[in-house]
């Protein structure tokens, strides 16, 4: 068995330098918080520890193992870094906990971590066979096996569409649903053979590898990830503190929708137009820090192919948030494991067809 690399050496962090240049602005007084809400290796909070020597650290993971790598990583620092488990959606009550009022700093770097996608038996690698998990939280009652055995094709074809943004989703869920009535998906070998044969060659050749698309789709509907975001959006604009900073980096044009909507309540005012005073309440609460969405240049995607479809946003709060102003992406609110496991467990009820996974889904 070969030696896993260091935690370091497994972890490029996207838009690094980018980043810290536009948050540490914001952590130079002693005590600045910075939230690094999707902690993964720990690679970006690295980065701000060693910049800003005044700054602490909270590190947010629904993944206990990126938690414990992190926690090694970072542990030249101290008490200046501490690890929370749980979702980023959940910021609120993370601080709240450790007796934090607000933040100086948030970033949200969204999507699979290089830990999930480097560990094989995890699932979210297509180039190698393993079980289809793909839960980055063991203990969330969804995996990816389950999605393909159980959901009615529609479902499957809108997530492969909306998620995935495949062309060929109704073709790739109707063959999914004619093969698991002959024997339920296990293993992701068998579902990258099959959007081999199901996706036209011509279409093959182009834009990646076949699998790409509708693996990045399941990942995302088993984690819940467009709710998390929906949800967490709103509050993290909420806990950052006056003068401080959010940056949010997407790699799904969805997931960059939603931040850009959530910014632009902030930055625009909501005053009728024509109005000759701007009253308060309608002023821009936030102030953007980019012009539109920065993405990383071609040296960076040579060297980290999986900054490709990276987009960058980051704001400065100006103002606390005028009473009825706060923008919620897509109209979440709720909790969103809470509702999605309500409404996979009816889907299983319904259709009979709880137990098709087998026990090494479960780790």
């Amino acid at each position: 068995m070969s030696t896993p690399p260091a935690t370091a050496d497994r972890h490029v962090p996207v838009l690094r330098d980018r980043i810290v240049a536009l948050l540490a602005p914001a952590l130079e007084a002693p005590g600045a918080v910075f939230v690094d809400g999707t902690l993964g290796l720990g690679g970006h909070t690295e980065a701000i520890l060693a910049a800003c020597p005044h700054a602490r650290a909270i590190g947010i993971d629904r993944d206990a193992q990126a938690l414990d790598l992190a926690t090694a990583r970072l542990s030249a620092y101290g008490s200046r870094f501490v690890p929370a488990k749980a979702r980023y959606d959940e910021i609120e009550d993370v601080l709240a906990a450790l007796g934090v009022s607000a933040a100086q700093a948030v970033l949200l770097d969204l999507g699979v971590s290089s830990l999930q996608l480097d560990e094989t038996d995890r699932g979210f690698a297509y180039r190698v066979d393993a079980p289809l998990d793909m839960r980055m939280d063991p203990d969330l009652p969804l995996t990816a096996a389950d999605v393909l055995n159980t959901y009615p094709a529609a479902d499957l074809a809108r997530i492969l569409a909306d998620y995935g943004e495949e062309r060929f989703a109704r073709k790739i869920a109707g063959v999914v649903v004619a093969e698991r009535d002959r024997e339920p998906f296990a293993g992701s070998g068998r579902l990258v053979e099959l959007l081999h044969r199901v996706i036209p060659a011509a279409s093959r050749r182009t834009g990646g590898h076949p699998a790409k698309r509708t693996f990045q789709a399941l990942r995302i509907e088993v984690n819940g990830e467009m709710d998390s975001l929906a949800a967490a959006l709103p509050r993290v604009v909420e806990v950052c503190a006056l003068d401080g900073r959010v940056a949010v980096l997407s790699y799904h044009s969805g997931e960059d929708r939603m931040v850009k909507k959530v910014f632009a309540a902030g930055t625009t005012s909501s005053a009728p137009p024509g109005m000759p005073v701007e009253p308060p309440e309608h002023a821009p609460y936030l102030q953007s820090l980019t012009r539109g969405a920065e993405v990383p240049d071609a040296a960076e995607v040579a060297a980290n192919p999986r900054a490709a479809s990276a987009k960058l946003r980051a704001v400065r709060r100006l103002a606390p948030t005028p009473p009825g102003r706060i923008r919620y992406a897509e109209g979440a609110t709720d909790p969103p494991d809470r509702r999605r496991t309500t409404q996979h467990t009816q889907s299983r009820r319904s259709t009979g067809s709880a137990g098709t996974t087998g026990k090494g889904h479960r780790r």
